[in-house]
């Protein structure tokens, strides 16, 4: 058992095994219902914009919340804030499999969200206050590939378990959706476990008090950009929408100057410009934001084309991913080894890479729609994995490798929020273009589109890794 008063905690090798469940877990949650919202339209008669709820719901209150997750780590302890949003992540998934109508899923998916986001930057914190030297550098690696394979693998796993349905003797036509949010129970069951045994207790020297109206202003301004861009299309485009998106540019500058101020009082604000100021950072993030993007939007837009347009159940929608999950995973495990010997070219490799991956797959689409099966996409899914493999892990690494070990929860928080942001951003932007090119250009003109503007970020990914720093931390 781990000595949890250890003076120099250390994260061994199943705190480590323990701690990448929980950053898993989030990420997995996110995208694990794409496949499923079918089958939750038609057995809780949901409809466009409750479904939309049911992502948007889960993606806003952990965005909102990551920032703030991260400094109760920092100030009450990383190891209880882990357990405590691990146990609550557990009991609103069990909420969210058993919700009898659709607006209780929504609630219940709201609350996970917040779970999430109480559980998922204790991971990051704790490694950078548990691991040095070069066992840091193999967890972050380890880190960025787990959220990556995280990412698709929700996708497979979904198809899988919405096709096979594995409680259908109790609930029915309805057990495949239910199951995919079940099936966190006993996962985070284990998890509790491990982190009671292995995880060490860390805390920031210096905790920071809660930062209040930098919480509100934050939540804001994410509310105000990410709730009309994913409910929009969906609801019509009322004027709710239009007005939440005039008040977000507001709310984004009130939040600034707020931080900023509190800084210059030598107060510690949610997200500290200091922080910003480094350039490691600064920079990093620049290429996780429309990485993600171009990443979360291309997730939904191929789970709806594959499914809607190819008419693929939800198992072979889900399988099709596969190789992107292969591939993406491979080039991680190789991408320590190609740093210390390249540095962060290997980022601008992994996005030359990534776009031909997505060039490939949009000829694919051009040219043999609608015949396509999985063989003829696996190429072009399998290329772009190669290439975010290469780029993920080694932008996480960058992004935290100069913020101090007491402001790890809140760097962490900081490129978590992004990440997520993003992620959610790129569902409802790229979703929306798609869902709202289908009736006038079809399915494979719509994908096609959505493809092409994917490539634009990934080619804006590309130039901006040429101003990262050469050598990686």
């Amino acid at each position: 058992m781990v000595r949890h008063d250890h003076p120099i905690p250390v994260l061994g090798t199943l705190g480590l095994f323990t701690v990448l469940i929980g950053a898993a877990l989030p990420l997995i949650d996110f995208f694990i219902v794409n496949v499923a919202l079918p089958t939750i339209d038609k057995d809780l008669a949901a409809g466009p914009a409750l479904l939309e709820l049911v992502v948007a719901g889960y993606g806003l209150s952990y965005a909102v919340l990551l920032v703030l997750g991260g400094r109760l780590g920092d100030m009450a302890g990383r190891r209880r804030l882990f357990l405590i949003g691990m146990a609550a992540f557990a009991l609103t998934s069990l909420a969210c499999g058993l919700a009898p109508n659709a607006w209780t899923l929504v609630g219940a998916r709201v609350a996970q969200g917040a779970s999430a986001a109480l559980m998922l930057p204790q991971v990051l914190a704790t490694i950078q206050a548990a691991t040095s030297g070069h066992r840091r550098a193999r967890a972050m690696s380890l880190y960025g590939a787990t959220a990556g394979l995280s990412m698709v693998a929700g996708q497979i796993l979904g198809g899988v378990l919405v096709a096979a349905a594995p409680l259908s003797s109790v609930f029915g036509e309805s057990a495949g959706w239910r199951s995919v949010f079940l099936v966190n129970v006993p996962v985070a069951a284990v998890g509790l476990v491990l982190a009671a045994r292995a995880v060490p207790e860390t805390r920031s020297d210096r905790p920071a008090p809660i930062d209040v109206p930098g919480t509100l202003l934050l939540a804001v301004s994410l509310v105000t950009l990410l709730a009309p861009l994913t409910e929009g299309r969906a609801a019509g485009w009322p004027a709710w929408t239009w007005i939440s998106l005039a008040l977000f540019p507001i709310a984004a500058a009130a939040f600034y100057r707020v931080e900023q101020r509190a800084d210059r009082r030598g107060q510690i604000p949610l997200i500290p410009p200091s922080l910003l100021r480094l350039d490691s950072l600064r920079r990093g993030l620049a290429l996780v934001l429309p990485f993600s993007l171009g990443f979360g939007g291309f997730m939904f837009v191929i789970a709806v084309a594959l499914q809607q347009g190819l008419k693929l159940g939800p198992a072979a929608a889900g399988l099709a991913l596969a190789p992107m999950a292969v591939a993406f995973f491979a080039a991680s495990l190789a991408g320590p080894r190609l740093v210390r010997r390249f540095g962060s070219r290997v980022v601008t490799a992994g996005g030359l890479i990534q776009g031909a991956g997505v060039a490939v797959l949009a000829l694919t689409v051009w040219l043999g729609w609608p015949g396509l099966g999985i063989p003829a996409l696996l190429p072009g899914v399998a290329i772009a994995g190669l290439g975010q493999g290469l780029q993920l892990p080694v932008l996480f690494r960058i992004v935290l490798s100069d913020v101090p070990a007491e402001r790890a929860g809140v760097g962490g928080g900081v490129m978590t929020t992004t990440q997520q942001a993003a992620l959610a951003l790129g569902v409802a932007t790229l979703g929306t273009l798609f869902l709202a090119l289908v009736p006038g250009s079809g399915m494979r003109d719509a994908l096609i589109v959505a493809l092409l503007v994917q490539l634009a970020a990934v080619a804006l990914t590309t130039l901006l890794s040429l101003r990262l720093p050469r050598t990686v931390a």
